[in-house]
């Protein structure tokens, strides 16, 4: 390592080309750090931080004095299945306002046209059919939306769409304090109470073993009949075959997927011709590459101090 640099940094991912994606400005904003593409042919020992998306399951072997992974998004579960990540090394998200932001837009998208039925006039546009639906159509304040995940995303998409008029209901593993106008639910009762009184379902949680497969037979049903589903967690989280079954007897109407647990979505899959799934490629939000580099440095900062990375995760929970 040069006498200017004291911590050298190296980008693992076998899906993405993190150098191209991150850009040389991120490169050369790393004040005093070299940074390295995994596999790295230089000394290992020297690498104490990694930048890291979907890791190859050998990757973090190499490094022995590891310390830390920063994720390039808000979701982590792709470092923490990497089998050679060891329990000692810190784990880090991303928040980003202006992901919130996006994603917020995206779900409102997605609410209001539920609510408002933009579905039935796509349908018919095509068949060239003018016909207003005038009194079909119910104000805001007449549909009630639920929420899996009430973190930084998921708090802003609530309160956005309360400042909307919908009445906004929101659900966590624990309890967490809730803005005016949101009520907020937590554990298992609170879950099936919340679903209970829910039209629109926005997924938003973190994928972990308690939420894999949330999205479900049972979950469906306990919504209101004719509900829909905003799915834009992760693709693991819904049980393909129960969205299919809870659209053909009617007890979801329509569904929003963005994420899915094969990605790209295979060509022949059965989302893709479905009258009521609206299908989107993984696009709801994306974390900018400023606030990739303001947490990469902060990290940095806390290294260097001796302490713990401000926006570490909780491993034992998953996020």
């Amino acid at each position: 390592m040069s006498g200017t640099c004291d911590m050298r940094c190296v980008l693992v991912s076998k899906s993405l080309d993190l150098r191209g994606y991150l850009g040389p400005e991120f490169v050369h904003a790393a004040d005093r750090i070299e940074i390295v593409s995994h596999p790295h042919d230089g000394p290992a020992m020297d690498v104490r931080l990694a930048v890291a998306w979907h890791p190859p399951d050998d990757a973090f072997e190499h490094y022995p004095n590891l310390q830390a992974v920063c994720s390039i998004g808000a979701g982590v579960d792709n470092i923490l299945a990497c089998p050679s990540l060891r329990p000692d090394v810190d784990v880090i998200r991303v928040v980003d306002p202006a992901q919130a932001q996006m994603m917020s837009g995206f779900v409102a998208w997605h609410v209001i046209g539920h609510q408002r039925r933009f579905a039935t006039y796509q349908a018919q546009q095509r068949e060239q059919r003018w016909k207003r639906l005038g009194l079909d159509v119910r104000r805001a304040q007449d549909v009630p939306v639920g929420i899996l995940g009430f973190g930084e995303i998921g708090r802003r998409v609530a309160t956005d769409l309360a400042s909307l008029g919908f009445p906004v209901m929101a659900w966590s593993r624990t309890a967490k304090p809730a803005p005016h106008g949101i009520r907020a639910f937590d554990g298992a009762a609170g879950l099936d109470a919340m679903l209970g009184q829910t039209e629109i379902l926005v997924n938003l949680l973190p994928l972990t073993p308690e939420t894999r497969g949330i999205l479900n037979r049972r979950t469906f049903g306990r919504m209101y009949r004719g509900g829909y589903l905003i799915q834009v967690g992760r693709g693991e989280h819904l049980v393909e075959a129960d969205l299919l079954a809870a659209l053909e007897n009617g007890q979801l109407s329509g569904a929003a997927l963005d994420v899915f647990s094969t990605e790209p979505l295979a060509p022949r899959h059965p989302f893709w011709c479905h009258p009521r799934i609206l299908v989107t490629p993984h696009e709801a939000c994306e974390v900018s590459v400023a606030a990739i580099g303001t947490t990469f440095r902060a990290t940095v900062e806390a290294i260097r101090a001796g302490q713990r990375p401000p926006l570490t995760i909780d491993r034992t929970r998953g996020y």
